[in-house]
């Protein structure tokens, strides 16, 4: 006998049981006849098309007494029903009459059904049993579904944004873990509103007063005099800011504070032929970016602001008790008479951006003191 002959005389009495195993298993109890005892059920993955070597050995191997040693695959849980039928078990309560929006979620991109990615609302708040069935609750006050979104809700913060992290786990979202809010326990819901048709905070116009619900010092700040356009709608908070966690300071969008401001303000990154210090290290030496009483955000007025930094500026004398404006002036080579003394500081340095006309940066082979 070759060894052709030999494999189809050891697979064809295989594939004879397999099918022998196929009418008892599908056969009714007692079908077959004889006392009905019960046949033990084995889950395992997906079996090979029928006919093939390793279908009849397991298939023999189900006939061959009880099982043992054969490993048990679980199937993983069932994902939750986000079809129209699924959203039927609450939205056959909770519908139009409800005090905050339910059915307006069907105008967003979570209530499209034809994307699979959409989520229904078992996908968010979990299957909820004992909120259906009311189970543990009673006619006013039913048990509450297995997760409650908002910043006031019984369940955890960690437990709401981990529902939404399921799907927004990236972009911008990446850095999530660790940031301000999410340390502070502050859940999604507490900015976001999904069941509406626009969310407040995706919308400029509307963004900052979604913000300044906990942040009230920047919200009169944009009220001064200076400010940027956020009352407008021209911007929103996120422009600068992201929200969601970030490795720079303040939740900014880029690394630093200059090259956040740069994104806007071009003309002001450089690199310039003559730099200005405070404008490569940090913008906000001299700005305030959410609101001020100065002109261009400025912390302070001119001279003033410059004084900080610029004591000494042109050889000026500055007023003193010694030194007062209708005498002689007291120097340290004696009295000097009023008629050889430089102009007060106060006097004539009271614009300095009048000469000093690109405070930023100059590129300029003159403009060493940023006058041109």
């Amino acid at each position: 006998m070759n060894i052709r002959g030999g494999l189809l005389c050891v697979v064809t009495p295989l594939l004879a049981l397999s099918a022998l195993a196929g009418v008892i298993l599908a056969a009714p109890p007692g079908a077959l006849g004889g006392t009905t005892q019960a046949v033990p059920t084995v889950v395992t993955p997906a079996q090979p098309a029928d006919g093939s070597f390793a279908g009849a050995i397991l298939a023999a191997n189900a006939l061959d007494g009880p099982t043992q040693d054969v490993p048990t695959v679980v199937s993983p849980a069932q994902p939750a029903d986000r079809s129209l039928a699924g959203d039927k078990v609450c939205t056959s309560c909770h519908d139009e009459s409800e005090t905050k929006p339910i059915l307006s979620i069907y105008k967003t991109r979570h209530g499209v059904k034809a994307d699979e990615r959409s989520p229904g609302c078992q996908s968010c708040h979990g299957a909820s049993v004992a909120h259906v069935k009311n189970i543990g609750g009673s006619g006013e006050h039913r048990a509450s579904p297995d997760i409650v979104f908002g910043l006031h809700s019984k369940t955890e913060a960690q437990v709401q944004s981990g529902a939404c992290l399921q799907c927004h786990d990236n972009g911008k979202r990446m850095l999530w873990q660790g940031s301000q809010h999410q340390s502070r326990d502050i859940p999604c819901a507490a900015c976001h509103t999904v069941h509406v048709a626009a969310d407040p905070v995706l919308t400029k116009a509307t963004q900052p007063d979604v913000c300044f619900t906990c942040h009230k010092t920047q919200r009169s700040q944009i009220h001064l005099f200076s400010t940027h356009p956020l009352l407008a709608g021209k911007m929103g908070c996120s422009d600068c800011h992201n929200p969601h966690g970030s490795t720079a300071p303040k939740l900014l969008v880029r690394d630093s504070v200059t090259e956040t401001c740069t994104i806007c303000h071009a003309e002001k990154r450089g690199p310039f032929l003559w730099e200005h210090e405070p404008v490569t290290e940090d913008c906000t030496i001299c700005h305030t970016p959410h609101g001020s009483t100065n002109p261009t955000l400025l912390k302070t007025r001119v001279p003033f602001l410059c004084q900080e930094c610029h004591s000494g500026d042109h050889g000026a004398q500055v007023n003193s008790g010694a030194n007062l404006q209708s005498g002689a002036l007291t120097t340290v080579n004696g009295i000097n008479p009023l008629p050889n003394a430089s102009a007060r500081i106060q006097l004539v340095g009271r614009g300095c951006l009048n000469c000093h006309v690109l405070v930023h940066g100059s590129n300029h082979p003159a403009g060493a003191k940023f006058q041109r």
